[in-house]
């Protein structure tokens, strides 16, 4: 039988299909599928290449980080279709308006970039906003789009793609931070910060191991009497040079760098041991320890959480967890497990931040929720505003038609405690009756407090704890 031949020139032809195919898919996987721009992947490796040649020619290249303001906003009230057609209208705008060999690309989400010559950087950067500022008609609506651009320059800024990327995101959310529609340089200022900010990581690394991340505690008084009931749990870094740090300082690093959950670790396990002899001696019934997001989204927190308190002598029933309400909305499935999980040993569970964001109700009547804390930005409003005092005196009553503890936050005056006493507060706390304080204060601060109930009658003690 004869064997069969392939021609030269149809082997030749597949050949050419096989290298088309391979080329497309190249192509695919370096593309941006909604604006037809370089993507991620694409933009970096052309980012290397081109500061390869600029440090080769002696020249200077400019990087232009540019996200839509308020994107989020479009999308929740046109749809997302709407929000993908402004996206492809931003890439076509970069694309028609590329100026000396420009790359223009789509990182993600809402955010582009530009890798252009670094002539006037000023000039390009409000050419970038004056051309996608532009308005457009999206489904017979007149949008106006706004935008913010973070720019660095090679090589006076950085040397190589990662940091230059990253000094170009710095300059982009000082911009984002006063408000956007506006363009911003790396400078020294935002260099200052970021070695302030590198040499806090590595001092927060060295922090947690060597224990200066430690527990401080603030009381949470009964509204009626006075008496304190329990304690939330604080983070506070006692750092050698600059003093205590509040979370504010540390926590967000902490986040990015996923040390988050070796602090909120080693704090719980801290704040345990300091408080099971108050609560053993019944000096409170419980402590209240915040959760992280990130520590939420680990499908094993709850089983972790619950085999680290049984190392602890404090008993599960006097340990409140703390989740916010963002959290629900962000995977409500999982954290139904968390919830439910932990409160079938007995663990009780607030709703930090409540009214901030959707005052998320059908939680509390889904989900085995015990208390909500009433954020701080509604206590501040109390008494001065009559459309916050309607809703929290209306979120007031929701949670006890539901049998849920309420706890207001952020009491700081005594015309506010009354209204939240008025209206049915059960819990408050804050500086009115005492600040944040280390265990060995705190531990003082109970005995005193109880022995001066036991003295007085509870008006003139309230009275007391205020002063103080």
């Amino acid at each position: 039988m004869p064997i069969s031949r392939t021609r030269p020139d149809e082997l030749a032809r597949r050949v050419a299909e096989l290298e088309a195919e391979r080329e497309l898919t190249l192509r695919l996987a370096q593309t941006d599928s909604l604006t037809g721009l370089p993507n991620r992947g694409a933009f970096t490796s052309e980012l290397c290449t081109r500061l390869e040649a600029a440090r080769a020619q002696d020249r200077r290249v400019a990087l232009f980080i540019i996200d839509l303001d308020r994107f989020k906003h479009l999308n929740d009230t046109l749809g997302h279709h709407a929000g993908d057609l402004l996206l492809a209208e931003m890439g076509e705008r970069l694309r028609a308006g590329a100026q000396g060999g420009e790359v223009s690309a789509r990182l993600g989400g809402d955010e582009f970039a530009v890798i252009s010559e670094a002539e006037d950087v000023g000039a390009r950067a409000r050419r970038l906003l004056s051309r996608l500022t532009q308005p457009l008609s999206i489904y017979g609506r007149v949008v106006s789009p706004s935008a913010s651009v973070g720019v660095a320059v090679y090589p006076d800024d950085a040397c190589d793609a990662s940091d230059l990327q990253r000094f170009a995101d710095m300059a982009l959310y000082r911009v984002k931070t006063r408000g956007g529609r506006r363009w911003s340089v790396f400078d020294a200022e935002l260099r200052a910060e970021n070695e302030r900010r590198q040499t806090l990581e590595t001092e927060l690394r060295r922090a947690i191991p060597a224990g200066e991340i430690e527990p401080w505690f603030q009381p949470v008084v009964d509204s009626a009497t006075g008496r304190v009931t329990g304690v939330e749990v604080l983070a506070r870094w006692n750092h050698p040079e600059q003093g205590l740090l509040t979370p504010a300082a540390f926590v967000p690093i902490a986040e990015e760098l996923g040390l988050i959950g070796q602090i909120d670790q080693a704090v719980f396990d801290t704040a345990c041991a300091r408080a099971a002899p108050w609560v053993a001696e019944g000096l409170i019934e419980s402590i209240s320890c915040n959760v992280s997001p990130r520590d939420l989204l680990d499908p094993a927190f709850s089983r972790k959480l619950i085999r680290r308190l049984s190392r602890t002598a404090l008993p599960a029933t006097a340990l409140t967890v703390e989740i916010t309400e963002t959290f629900l909305l962000q995977d409500l499935a999982l954290a139904r497990r968390h919830i439910e999980r932990l409160a079938a040993k007995g663990v009780r569970i607030a709703l930090d931040d409540f009214g901030t964001g959707y005052s998320n109700v059908r939680a509390l009547m889904n989900l085995p929720i015990h208390t909500v804390k009433l954020d701080r930005s509604l206590i501040e409003a109390v008494g001065r505003d009559v459309r916050v005092s309607k809703l929290v005196t209306t979120m007031l009553h929701a949670a006890r038609s539901l049998d849920v503890r309420i706890v207001a936050e952020g009491v700081e005056e005594a015309a506010q405690a009354a209204f939240l006493r008025a209206a049915g507060c059960e819990r408050m706390q804050g500086y009115l009756f005492a600040r944040p304080m280390p265990a060995d204060a705190m531990e003082n601060h109970l005995r005193e407090s109880a022995e001066g109930l036991a003295a007085a009658p509870a008006a003139p003690v309230l009275a007391r704890r205020r002063r103080a």
